[in-house]
């Protein structure tokens, strides 16, 4: 089930990215768990399944420490691919996307990591997708999974990132009654995202850009 309205940047990757992008419109008002909806995800390595950085462990280097509430939880697969710098956009997209859900949670998108990790049109829509949750008074619960999570290298201080999510086991739930929607999973709960990284003075890959298809073929079990 889907959870999420589309996240989706206006920017038009690079053309020199070695992915193909596959950008759906998002005209949504309301975060739902329906084919309007969409969330953050990722591309497998190789099928080996490793756990990205914790949403509650502490970050060093001045990074700011992401907190999830304890009924919901990000799932990071192939985070290790045998390139450090590889891994190092990996575990910062995976950083990014926690942070954003992390402004849900907080029911604020002034959080500290969710402009730490995310930038330019990212970061415009991220505060967006963030608001429709807190506009509508909403949270999200359950458990969901990133996988299939490419990252392609442009030069030394950009990179591209594609991944699926699998919301299946994820659900909208209300912040006022603690009501949560448990719609049925359908194609539509798995998304694929292309995103854009780039590397700051402090060595943080930040997301710059994002684009997401909601119910791609690419991302169907």
């Amino acid at each position: 089930m889907n959870r999420r309205p589309t996240l989706l940047a206006a920017l038009a990757l690079t053309a020199t990215a070695a992915l193909t992008l596959s950008a759906c419109g998002s005209d949504d008002d309301s975060p739902s768990k329906d084919k309007d909806n969409d969330k953050i995800a990722g591309v497998d390595t190789g099928g080996e399944k490793s756990a990205s950085p914790s949403a509650d462990a502490p970050d060093s280097g001045g990074r700011p420490k992401i907190t999830f509430p304890s009924d919901a939880k990000n799932v990071f697969e192939g985070d290790k691919t045998g390139d450090p710098v590889k891994d190092a956009v990996l575990a910062d997209n995976a950083l990014g996307v926690n942070a954003v859900d992390e402004a849900i949670f907080q029911g604020s998108t002034d959080t500290k990591a969710l402009g730490f990790y995310n930038t330019e049109k990212a970061l415009e829509s991220s505060i967006t997708y963030a608001q429709r949750y807190i506009d509508g008074n909403d949270t999200w619960t359950g458990v969901t999974r990133y996988f299939n999570r490419k990252a392609t290298l442009d030069g030394a201080d950009k990179a591209y990132v594609t991944y699926c999510s699998d919301e299946s086991k994820s659900f909208i739930k209300s912040k006022k009654t603690g009501k949560v929607d448990k719609s049925a999973a359908t194609s539509d709960s798995y998304v694929l995202y292309n995103t854009a990284l780039k590397r700051n003075a402090d060595g943080v890959w930040q997301t710059t850009n994002i684009v997401s298809e909601r119910g791609a073929d690419e991302c169907q079990p």
